[in-house]
């Protein structure tokens, strides 16, 4: 057996698979899914069923969403799970969430990430926000910390802003590669993302929101003036209360939505 076998299944590297098999680390992570059948469960990239079983067990029926035709027939034909499992086979970033809905129940979504889709992953996320309670990810332990950073660290940037526009941001724990069949090179982390129900900074248009941040940390060493002198003024940004000879990782998200709403709403020039 290689060590890129688990439970008969090999791994793929082209899906990014990695198989969480460390028994405490998995009963941690569903204890902090918590799930329930108040909400509707769903999960991203179920794999060989590490998270899929246990969460399964304690629900009437789990939505599943997974690109690996493989692991949906392993997933169709197993004893216990058939009869619990919504499977939704295909791409988790193309997929409609919201016709997983229903009426009165928000959703829980979780995942084992795959790493080199996790970042477009959350941004598809985001925009059912409105319709989920919490998501738990497994990420690489460094995209954790880029959605958690403060500002004025080196680990914020376009992702930190986006992601705390939409949610709370909580790092939950440390997975070492140990925990996983194959080991991955890198350590990893589960983080919980709660949305907001009423955004603390509400933005006019989250498109500008994006191609403010995607402007401003084009190039990081560079100061706001310099990155965004296409978009605002010296006057702008005195008016904003923003100091323009900041770097783009000095100013906080409310800052960032204060610049994109400031653009959403000035006069269009003739």
């Amino acid at each position: 057996m290689s060590n890129k076998v688990h439970l008969g299944h090999t791994a793929r590297k082209r899906f990014g698979q990695n198989f969480l098999t460390n028994e405490s680390i998995i009963s941690r992570i569903v204890g902090a899914i918590s799930p329930d059948n108040d909400h509707v469960m769903v999960e991203i990239g179920p794999g060989l069923g590490a998270i899929t079983e246990p969460v399964a067990e304690s629900v009437d029926n789990l939505c599943v969403v997974e690109l690996d035709r493989d692991l949906v027939e392993r997933l169709e034909s197993h004893p216990f799970l058939k009869d619990k499992l919504t499977i939704h086979q295909g791409d988790a970033l193309q997929f409609d969430f919201a016709q997983l809905k229903q009426p009165g129940k928000e959703m829980k979504v979780f995942g084992n990430l795959p790493y080199n889709i996790s970042t477009p992953l959350m941004f598809h996320l985001f925009e059912y926000a409105e319709e989920i309670a919490t998501m738990h990810f497994m990420l690489q332990k460094e995209v954790v910390l880029r959605l958690s950073a403060s500002p004025g660290t080196k680990a914020y940037g376009k992702l930190t802003v986006m992601a705390q526009y939409y949610c709370q941001v909580v790092p939950v724990l440390e997975v070492p590669p140990t925990a996983f069949t194959p080991p991955p090179k890198v350590d990893s982390a589960v983080v919980r993302l709660l949305p907001y129900k009423d955004k603390p900074w509400p933005c006019d248009d989250v498109d500008m929101l994006r191609h403010v941040c995607s402007t401003a940390f084009n190039m990081r060493r560079k100061t706001l003036r310099n990155n965004l002198k296409t978009l605002v003024t010296d006057d702008e940004f005195a008016n904003l209360g923003i100091d323009a000879s900041l770097r783009p990782e000095q100013i906080t998200v409310e800052q960032y939505v204060a610049i994109a709403n400031h653009l959403c709403r000035k006069p269009t020039q003739d």
